[in-house]
């Protein structure tokens, strides 16, 4: 830890070094590994990007295909798993999927020797979205999915597997896959800073991403893209815009999706996904109504209080056209950033060192032991 006083939530304080993305470093943005983000958002996939952050580089064609063959087989379900995701009750938040599956994959796939990193983290990444879907449809409906579906990309499998369809609109996919590639990697994000202490104490790889999406859960990090939409959803007009606005700044809530302890400006990631949220609100099955909210929220927050929207905003409104459910946004976000995560524990496993910060104490000075038979005549 640096030895400079620490603020508020450790916020400025250097707590190691990483070469995997910068976070408005130096004036130059958001990259991985040197990339901006705008060129693989546009230009790449989200197996080119999950390649990048776990093994330092963009694959080829061949290593591509390589990868895709080895998420397609990696998606199987182990019939343990199984049988307890049916013993789960329909109530649980997917969230707590998602850390039960990361756990329970840890018991029954234990990591046994150096150098598994890239083959666990690869196992998660496919296995989450189907396990997900697996206990999902199943509680819901009795309906046991078939989970894989050939060599699908993580998005399309996602989605045909939600939908039970076998095919998907591929601006659907395209936004999909898009958010997933936004939402991969961060920097020490609390969830990311989170695992490497998990790690650093040599514990297993799994207790490391369990440990993490504990710390996504939170709407302060992870839910936020939910507790946008939670607000969004009822508001169909401009003038009940309004009305929710005012309601808040009177009772200076938080207003979910807005601002970011390291932007101070605009999030990159934001038009990004916003672009894609509009280019979903003219198709058939797009809502524009949502869309213009959205837009005149987002415009009374920079005018009024001079606070941008994060990813967080209009992803809120790209996986409600997408079809997907509101409380499964931030399980979404775990099969993302299991690939950032993943690189990180790569990186602190390849230089690790304890890490043990201190606080600033702030109890009271030293006092004079009391023994208990003195403690009520001292009014203690």
């Amino acid at each position: 830890m640096s030895e400079k006083k620490a603020a508020g939530g450790l916020q400025g304080v250097v707590a190691g070094q990483s070469a995997i993305s910068t976070v408005g470093v130096g004036g130059i943005g958001l990259n991985y590994r040197g990339y901006d983000i705008n060129d693989l958002a546009y230009k790449c996939n989200f197996e080119e990007v999950t390649y990048l952050l776990l093994k330092g580089h963009l694959p080829n064609q061949q290593q591509l295909d390589e990868l895709r063959t080895l998420i397609s087989q990696k998606r199987q379900i182990p019939c343990k798993l199984k049988q307890i995701l049916e013993t789960l009750p329909k109530e649980s938040h997917p969230m707590d999927i998602m850390r039960t599956v990361a756990s329970l994959v840890g018991i029954l796939e234990p990591e046994t020797k150096p150098g598994q990193e890239y083959e666990i983290s690869i196992r998660l990444i496919s296995l989450f979205g189907p396990a997900l879907l697996y206990w999902y449809h199943y509680s819901n409906s009795g309906i046991k999915i078939n989970e894989n579906t050939g060599k699908d990309s993580i998005a399309e499998n996602f989605l045909k597997l939600y939908h039970l369809k076998s095919e998907i609109d591929p601006l659907v996919v395209k936004t999909f896959d898009v958010s997933l590639i936004l939402y991969a990697e961060h920097d020490f994000a609390a969830s990311t800073f989170a695992a490497r202490v998990t790690v650093s104490t040599l514990s297993d790889f799994y207790s490391g991403i369990t440990t993490a999406i504990g710390t996504l859960r939170g709407p302060l990090h992870g839910g936020a893209n939910e507790a946008a939409m939670q607000y969004l959803e009822p508001l169909r007009s401009i003038q009940q815009a309004d009305q929710f606005l005012n309601s808040r700044y009177q009772s200076k809530q938080l207003i979910m999706g807005f601002g970011h302890r390291v932007y101070k400006k605009e999030d990159p990631r934001s038009p990004i996904i916003k672009d894609f949220s509009l280019q979903l609100s003219k198709t058939a099955n797009g809502d524009p109504t949502l869309l213009a909210v959205s837009q005149h929220i987002e415009k009374r927050m920079i005018e009024e209080k001079k606070i941008y929207p994060n990813l967080d905003f209009y992803s809120a409104s790209a996986y409600k056209q997408c079809g997907v459910p509101t409380p499964m946004f931030t399980a979404i976000f775990v099969i993302s950033r299991m690939t950032g995560w993943g690189g990180h524990l790569i990186e602190q496993r390849s230089n690790n060192k304890l890490m043990r910060p201190v606080s600033d104490y702030t109890g009271p000075a030293k006092k004079q032991f009391v023994p208990i038979e003195m403690r009520n005549k001292a009014n203690l």
